[in-house]
């Protein structure tokens, strides 16, 4: 019997979870961040809630017999994986990094990117005043001290009471998102400026593609550094390299 962890958060981990405890022979443990407050249903063995480092990570796997770590995590939460692939090189612990293919510009496309949210902030003055801000609750304090512009912000959870929050309305709405409602949004508070990270995949696409119909500008914040290591871009080869 192998034992899998997990480290999870987006749909593919869900989805790999689910497929891969029906595989013979696999016994899947699956760790959640917690920052979603109401995570769904996911597969297997799951704990909540950080690690303590890579040293909190690396006493988990050697305690719990771990014989293989898959990181299926957001792409912007580099920091776990840079933790998992420390604690996996120390224990000589195979490791997969899911990585979904990034969003690339198209014709019609009209992005500026960034390499931080920090960065989205300080080019908004210039060329934004009603913005579709995409980037998460736990990022909204750079955006704050930004008193000309209104922002729609969308996430899945409040922000927690003591967060700095920019002028404008919240709206709490969970992916996918389709692409006809996202241009109803778009249109309904007249923003002209759209910021996201570079998530990739399909859920949350449909926004990119509105601004693309709409003419509308695209601050897209680039994913950070990971580390190095095999990675896959799907569900399906992670079920494969976990098989053989």
């Amino acid at each position: 019997m192998k034992r899998v962890l997990i480290l999870g958060g987006t749909g593919d981990a869900s989805q790999l979870a689910a497929l891969a405890a029906n595989l013979p022979g696999i016994e899947v443990k699956v760790s959640l961040a917690g920052r979603t407050r109401q995570p769904k249903d996911v597969s297997g063995d799951v704990r909540i809630g950080g690690f303590g480092g890579v040293s909190g990570l690396t006493a988990y796997l050697r305690d719990e017999a771990i014989d293989l770590l898959i990181d299926a995590t957001h792409p912007f939460a580099a920091q776990i994986s840079f933790n998992a692939a420390a604690a996996a090189t120390e224990l000589g612990i195979p490791r997969l990094m899911v990585v979904r293919p990034q969003w690339q510009p198209v014709a019609g496309d009209n992005w500026i990117e960034v390499d931080n949210t920090e960065a989205a902030a300080a080019v908004l003055p210039s060329i934004a005043k009603q913005v579709f801000l995409t980037v998460g609750r736990q990022e909204l304090g750079a955006f704050a001290h930004l008193e000309n512009i209104w922002f729609l912000m969308r996430m899945i959870d409040p922000p927690s009471p003591d967060a700095l929050v920019p002028k404008g309305m919240l709206l709490y709405d969970k992916g996918p998102f389709e692409l006809v409602a996202e241009r109803s949004l778009v249109q309904q508070y007249n923003i002209d400026t759209v910021v996201s990270k570079n998530s990739g995949g399909d859920a949350t696409y449909a926004k990119i593609i509105a601004a693309r119909e709409l003419g509308i500008k695209v601050v897209m914040v680039k994913r950070p550094t990971m580390p190095a290591g095999e990675q896959v871009a799907d569900v399906e080869n992670a079920l494969k390299w976990m098989s053989d």
